[in-house]
Order: C-alpha cells, then sequence, then structure tokens
C-alpha cells in the first residue's frame, strides 16, 4: 500500500508520549508519530496509560483552522478508522464505546485520547496488539481488556497496523472535510456499543443512569434519564 505521501511519519524507539511529543512538534507539518515504548503515556482524566512491550502507541498531529468542537469530533473518525482496520483483519464483534473505546467482545482493545493546541489537534491512539494491561492498575469500572494476539495467529507489528490506521483515518478524514459530521455520525452509529442499553454515566457532581440513545449532530451522549432527556458533552461511561 506505501505510506500516503501527504504524511510525515516518525518512528521513535521511546518517548514520554506520543501525544506530548506531537504537541511539541506543531508547526512542523502534518505526521504521525509512532513509538515502541511510551513510560508516560495517559489516558483520560489524566489515569496513567499501561503500554506493555509490543503494544501499539502512535499519535497523529493535524493543523487546521477549524474551531475546537469540530476539531474534537475526530475522536469519531479515529473509532471509524481503527474498526476498519481490525476488520480488515479478520477481527470480529467490534464494537464503539462511547466517546473513545473500542471494544471487542465486549472487551477494550483500544482507546483514543485528543490533545489540542492553538491550530492542531493531535489524535493519539493505543491498541492491544500483543498483551493487555494488568487488571490491578486499571480504574474501578473499567472494561475489562484483549489484545489482538487472543485473536488472531499473526498479528500485525506495531509499524504495520501503523501503515493501514493512517490510510484508513485519510479515508474518514477526506469524508469528514468532505461531507461534515453527518455520515460519520451515522456511521458510529451504526457500531456503537450498547446503543438501546442503560449504561452509566459518571459526571464531576453526579452519576447518571439511563437508556443511551443516540449521539447528537456534535457527538455530544444523548441518554433517557427518569428524569428526562440529558444531553453530554463529555462523561465517562462504563455498564
Amino acid at each position: 500500500m506505501g505510506w500516503p505521501p501527504e504524511l510525515g511519519r516518525v518512528v521513535l524507539e521511546t518517548v514520554d508520549s506520543t501525544n506530548t511529543e506531537a504537541l511539541r512538534r506543531v508547526g512542523q507539518g502534518d505526521m504521525w508519530i509512532l513509538t515502541h515504548a511510551q513510560p508516560a503515556g495517559v489516558g483520560r482524566r489524566g489515569k496513567r496509560w499501561e503500554m506493555p512491550k509490543g503494544n501499539f502507541a502512535a499519535s497523529l498531529l493535524m493543523h487546521s483552522k477549524e474551531p475546537l468542537p469540530a476539531l474534537a469530533q475526530r475522536s469519531f473518525v479515529a473509532a471509524l478508522a481503527l474498526h476498519e482496520v481490525l476488520d480488515g483483519l479478520g477481527v470480529a464483534d467490534i464494537s464503539l464505546k462511547w466517546p473513545n473505546d473500542v471494544l471487542v467482545q465486549g472487551r477494550k482493545l483500544a482507546g483514543i485520547l485528543l490533545a489540542s493546541s492553538q491550530g492542531a489537534i493531535v489524535i493519539g491512539m493505543g491498541v492491544n496488539l500483543v498483551a493487555v494491561p494488568d487488571m490491578a492498575n486499571l480504574p474501578e469500572h473499567a472494561v475489562a481488556p484483549i489484545s489482538l494476539h487472543e485473536l488472531l495467529h499473526s498479528p500485525p507489528s506495531d509499524e504495520e497496523f501503523l501503515e493501514l490506521l493512517a490510510h484508513a483515518f485519510l479515508k474518514f478524514e477526506r469524508q469528514m472535510r468532505s461531507y461534515g459530521f453527518a455520515p460519520i455520525r451515522e456511521a458510529w452509529l451504526t457500531k456503537a456499543a450498547r446503543i438501546g442499553e442503560v449504561i452509566y454515566a459518571r459526571l464531576p457532581e453526579a452519576t447518571l443512569s439511563g437508556t443511551f440513545t443516540t449521539i447528537d449532530e456534535t457527538g455530544a451522549l444523548v441518554l433517557q434519564t427518569a428524569e428526562g432527556p440529558r444531553v453530554l458533552p463529555a462523561a465517562e461511561v462504563f455498564f
């Protein structure tokens, strides 16, 4: 397939965090940054992202003049790209957990974390290619992890996975730029985990329960609660 010529590609033996490294390179062009080791990776809410050796950690740095809410919708672009790569590898039972996880057989295989700087967005992605993090180190209510090694006889290397992912992301990014968020939203909803089911959404001030009905035109979660519908731009979701 070859590397997309419009994107830079940086492969590092180790770096504190690919998102942090991408932010250091703002202004140097659009690029993917992959690391073989990431001792200071973080997930949502600043939680430590554990990366066993051989797993995938990479970030895409994209420069854009779009407003931040539109840039934040790239988490859905990333989720669709990960889904397409996994499906192409022969993985079955893939679903997308709002706002930023990819599940296989109901277990977490991949996560997405966004960061931003003036005029740029960074989309970080971690994938359990060969190993899973220690459950003892995961936060309460965390979805049990799974690795590609458990699913495929010969999972791709991190660099092989990066090339597949770069092409898949470009496909959905071009769709986003041509037609806006609406077709991305519709495609994401067809793959959404637990849609139509009762879920829990943890907010800073409370934890809500309700039926996950949809995501709105901005990407916010729409939860039907006993008190009526709630639209949540951000929350920590668990089942």
